[in-house]
């Protein structure tokens, strides 16, 4: 009963569900978008038919997140997988690049291997209509809760790490999480402390043993093209030029949408191994501010090291620091193209008062921080 307000569906309670989502008009013009040419009844007979959220996953889902990827990328890869015992369930700790696909590709690879799917954290802040919560929730989401109280939050934090060692623990079941709260806007991917305090809530052990409880993997997400770069930038914008701007539900909207639907070049998902012999290694008795910067640096090196680094960081990196300090990387038709896209993707933001040098020193760098940091996690 704790967990009622934030867990996903139980598969008992799908069929309810499923005919609450077939009955209701924006669910329905959603699927019929999303698989054009698929008649909404044959959609709805799949939907009856899965037992298992599991299933749902596999005879809907699978197939549109398969598509996606084969429209929108050119090549989704999944490297260095040895190192995971297909016994254990783990805590994929990753950088965040988008919305929805982030932990839906992983979960397309998982599969691929003979793995399950993972659970997903994710903010109530992006369940804007009835029929997204619903089907998140179907789709073995859990509920981080946001704009509460300083009390409110503790309590969340709090129910919310028990949530996840119980699924580690109990129901031996992947999850996985973004190291911090929202996107890295400009690709620069630090692990909050706050994501970590959460995590060492649960479980009845000190910090490092209930860490090791959830064993974390560091999973690194890399994108040759991030197709929200412009929004992002815009963004960047926005919050230089009006003090209070905040990101309106249509907003959020809009990054789900070009996230969904626009380019990404290749797209590399990279695992480490699980660092419960590295947190074992910390010594205990360190402040508990230090031990979280500690672990956080541990999280972060991984993650770094392990960016597949394509032609268009080593670009911008030598572009935004004028440099040709990595010329051998890349060739002049590379440079040629990556030039001509930001100058495609700054036509794009359509701000009245359009800071282009600001939006484009934006655009590089978001393309040149994973570099600096694979440089700084690598030497």
């Amino acid at each position: 009963m704790e967990f009622e307000e934030i867990r996903p569906y139980h598969d008992e309670e799908l069929p309810q569900v499923f005919e609450e989502l077939i009955a209701d008009p924006a669910f329905q013009q959603v699927a019929c978008a999303v698989m054009p040419g698929v008649p909404f009844e044959a959609i709805a007979q799949k939907m009856r038919a899965s037992k298992t959220k599991q299933e749902f996953q596999e005879n809907l889902c699978y197939g549109i997140l398969h598509k996606l990827a084969k429209d929108t990328t050119d090549g989704l890869i999944l490297e260095s997988m040895a190192v995971l015992n297909k016994q254990s369930a783990y805590t994929y700790v990753s950088n965040h690049r988008d919305i929805i696909l982030d932990s839906g590709f992983l979960s397309v690879l998982l599969v691929e291997q003979g793995l399950d799917t993972v659970e997903i954290a994710i903010g109530d802040n992006l369940l804007i209509y009835p029929w997204i919560k619903k089907l998140v929730r179907i789709n073995k989401c859990f509920t981080v809760q946001r704009a509460l109280t300083m009390r409110q939050m503790l309590e969340s934090s709090i129910r919310m790490s028990r949530y996840m060692h119980y699924t580690i623990a109990e129901k031996k079941q992947s999850i996985w999480i973004a190291q911090r709260e929202g996107r890295a806007k400009d690709s620069n991917d630090v692990t909050q402390d706050s994501v970590l305090k959460m995590l060492a809530m649960g479980g009845d052990g000190d910090i490092i043993t209930n860490l090791q409880e959830l064993n974390i993997v560091p999973l690194s997400i890399s994108y040759e093209y991030d197709p929200c770069d412009y929004l992002k930038a815009q963004e960047f914008q926005l919050k230089r030029d009006i003090p209070d701007y905040k990101k309106t539900t249509d907003d959020d909207l809009l990054n789900m949408q070009t996230g969904l639907l626009g380019y990404k070049g290749r797209v590399c998902f990279r695992m480490a191994s699980c660092i419960n012999e590295d947190l074992g290694e910390l010594e205990r008795t360190l402040p508990k501010p230090e031990l979280f910067v500690a672990i956080s640096a541990l999280i972060d090196k991984r993650i770094h090291a392990n960016y597949r680094i394509f032609a268009t960081n080593y670009v911008a990196h030598d572009l935004l620091y004028k440099e040709e300090r990595f010329v051998e990387h890349y060739t002049a038709e590379d440079k040629k193209r990556f030039i001509s896209y930001i100058d495609g993707q700054l036509e794009r933001i359509t701000l009245p008062n359009k800071d282009v040098d600001f939006l484009r020193e934006k655009l590089l760098l978001m393309y040149a921080n994973p570099l600096t940091n694979y440089l700084a996690a690598t030497k």
